[in-house]
C-alpha cells in the first residue's frame, strides 16, 4: 500500500506508478491523499481493502470523522483531464465502502 503527501505524489503514485489493475483509493468528495494497493496480479483480502481505505481516510481533511466514505476504482478507470492541476484525476466504475480513518497496525516504510 502506497500513500502519496502532496499532489504531485498523487500524481507520481496514480499516473505513472500503478498499473492498470492496481487499486486507487480516495476520500469521497474530501481532500486527501492518493492510496495506491499494488496487487502484483494476486488476490487481495477484503481486510486489505478496508485498510487501505483507513489509510485514505487517515491521510485527508476528513482525518478526525468517526466515519469516511472512500471511493475506490481499479487505476484504468483514472483519468486526467488536459491542463488539470496536480492531483487531479477522474473516475468511473467505483465502489465505495465507510471506513474509521486509521493508520493503526499498518507498518511504514
Amino acid at each position: 500500500i502506497y500513500v502519496g503527501k502532496n499532489n504531485f505524489q498523487n500524481d507520481e503514485l496514480s499516473l505513472k506508478f500503478a498499473s492498470g489493475n492496481d487499486w486507487w483509493f480516495h476520500t469521497k468528495e474530501i481532500p486527501g491523499s492518493h492510496v495506491i494497493l499494488k496487487t502484483n496480479s494476486k488476490e487481495i483480502t477484503d481486510r486489505t481493502f478496508e485498510e487501505a481505505a483507513a489509510l485514505a481516510a487517515f491521510y485527508s481533511k476528513a482525518q478526525t470523522a468517526t466515519k469516511v466514505t472512500v471511493d475506490y476504482t481499479q487505476k484504468k478507470n483514472l483519468k486526467k483531464p488536459n491542463g488539470s492541476a496536480p492531483g487531479f484525476v477522474t473516475y468511473s466504475t467505483n465502489f465505495s465502502m465507510v471506513v474509521e480513518p486509521s493508520e493503526q497496525g499498518l507498518t511504514k516504510v
